[in-house]
């Protein structure tokens, strides 16, 4: 049923838990390494979701789906979360989480731009400037706040940060071609990446047990930035009678999560991290306020 008081609160309770996971992913990388630490993730993840659909009486679908569209779903979950939190989880490992997290931010932007080839969607002149603020802020984050020399601090952690969006970017792509449940189509994307990612431990000699803390910083990461939160922003949007309040909520998350870095990393929120997130934030709101701006001027018009 539609209730846009419990979508919201759900809304503010998925983007409170996401605003976390900045913390819990360089917490548990001072225990753990970048693919142990998706290893163990997606496999909390993958219980989770298993027993919500469980739960729901909808594990059947997974066999359904899968056969309907197996290739989608291998390069899914080749995608995310193999690829995806990889670099992700090794920006993390050579960056300062405050950039590493302003960076990330920009996935939306780049997705944006990729739809125009890939979607068959038009370039429109908001995207553009939504572009032009975010990546902006980008080159502030990278260097500083010194943009006269541009020297990058981490030229490798800023690339593997980027490039962590566009696996994303593509992964979403991808899934607009997906009719199916998304519970159970993200289930099917971490059954297909789990064995992956135990074969780059394996190569690498990682595929041992790490300290506990390290387990459970990765548990955490699995239910609260891969699992559940996922199925607690679904019920919102979908308790919703206006999704625009609801996406608007997506704004705090930035912000908030450089309160818990502060907080409990000890992290000093640098002013070129807040004046790139700035642009970064400038840039997404443009972009979903664009459409809204030319309704507005088309209803205008006499």
């Amino acid at each position: 049923m539609k209730n846009q008081r419990r979508a919201m609160q759900l809304g503010l309770m998925a983007v409170l838990l996401w605003s976390t996971v900045a913390t819990a992913f360089k917490l548990s990388l001072s225990y753990m390494t970048p693919a142990q630490l998706l290893l163990f993730a997606s496999f909390s993840s993958a219980i989770a979701l298993t027993g919500i659909l469980a739960y729901q009486g909808r594990l059947g679908l997974l066999r359904v789906q899968w056969r309907k569209t197996p290739a989608l779903f291998i390069k899914a979950g080749v995608l995310n979360p193999f690829l995806y939190y990889l670099t992700l989880f090794a920006a993390y490992d050579r960056l300062p989480a405050q950039q590493a997290q302003a960076l990330n931010y920009t996935w939306a932007i780049l997705l944006s731009l990729l739809a125009v080839p890939m979607l068959g969607q038009r370039l429109r002149s908001w995207d553009l400037l939504a572009a032009l603020l975010a990546y902006t802020g980008v080159v502030v984050i990278a260097t500083g706040g010194d943009l006269l020399q541009l020297q990058f601090d981490n030229p490798v952690g800023v690339g593997l940060a980027l490039l962590s969006t566009l696996f994303w970017s593509l992964y979403w792509i991808v899934n607009t071609k997906d009719s199916g449940d998304p519970t159970a189509s993200l289930l099917l994307s971490f059954l297909i990446a789990i064995p992956l990612i135990a074969l780059v431990c394996l190569w690498r000699g990682e595929l041992v047990l790490p300290p506990w803390q390290g387990i459970v910083g990765a548990l955490y990461v699995g239910l609260f930035e891969m699992g559940l939160t996922f199925v607690l922003w679904l019920s919102a949007m979908r308790s919703a009678t206006h999704t625009a309040p609801l996406s608007n909520l997506v704004f705090l998350g930035p912000f908030l999560s450089l309160f818990f870095i502060s907080r409990f990393l000890g992290e000093a929120i640098a002013m070129s991290t807040l004046a790139g997130l700035g642009l970064i934030v400038v840039g997404l709101a443009i972009q979903q306020l664009g459409p809204r701006w030319r309704r507005q001027d088309a209803t205008a018009k006499p």
